[in-house]
């Protein structure tokens, strides 16, 4: 990885440092845990640094973030550890006991200040209703379960972000037919065939 691949992202001199650890320990990493999908590990910064990255600009005033099924941190270590310099704190959930060792790993070397909850999302979420400002979710389940899943923060202030792939547009229709929701629209900085939804406000249709 060389600096100029991350001219999508203003990042400082240390968190560029720190991104390069999480890229190294994953690489070191998958030959013995598979954490990601062996196909995407010749493009780790755009597939999965950047894009996740990018989430940040969309919530610029965030404090407490809720990302939901992190596997091998991605969104939400990503997020983690470029958001320590103003202060973020980033609560990661995942069920898979050998990616939640691969987060508690990182965390620790890299200072992310996050914490890995190694629990299925329906029993975590609760406890972060009126205290996550922004909820995320990458690659984890169409848009009608997302919104079945995080309806209890929504509804009560939470910003939803939800990286999509070709398939948004289908996705918003089908989970139309099931919610009212305020869904913004955001191109991807790293797949021009991608969106990432900012939903702001539910309302479950009668």
């Amino acid at each position: 990885m060389t600096v100029s691949q991350t001219s999508l992202a203003d990042v400082s001199r240390e968190t560029l440092d720190r991104l390069k650890l999480l890229e190294s320990e994953l690489l070191r990493w998958q030959a013995i845990k598979n954490l990601v999908g062996p196909g995407t590990l010749d493009d780790i910064w755009t597939r999965h640094i950047v894009d996740s990255l990018q989430l940040l600009a969309a919530a610029p005033g965030a404090k407490t973030w809720l990302d939901l099924g992190s596997g091998a941190g991605f969104p939400g270590l990503v997020i983690a550890i470029a958001g320590q310099e103003r202060g973020l704190s980033v609560d990661l959930v995942e069920s898979n006991s050998r990616k939640c060792a691969f987060l508690r790993h990182v965390s620790r070397l890299t200072g992310a200040n996050a914490k890995i909850h190694e629990a299925r999302l329906e029993a975590v979420i609760p406890q972060f209703v009126g205290r996550a400002q922004v909820v995320s979710a990458r690659a984890l389940a169409p848009l009608t379960k997302l919104l079945e899943w995080t309806e209890p923060l929504l509804k009560t202030g939470t910003t939803g972000l939800f990286p999509k792939g070709r398939d948004v547009d289908a996705e918003l229709t089908e989970a139309a037919r099931s919610w009212k929701f305020n869904a913004e629209i955001l191109p991807s900085q790293t797949d021009s065939d991608a969106r990432i939804l900012r939903i702001t406000s539910i309302e479950r249709m009668s």
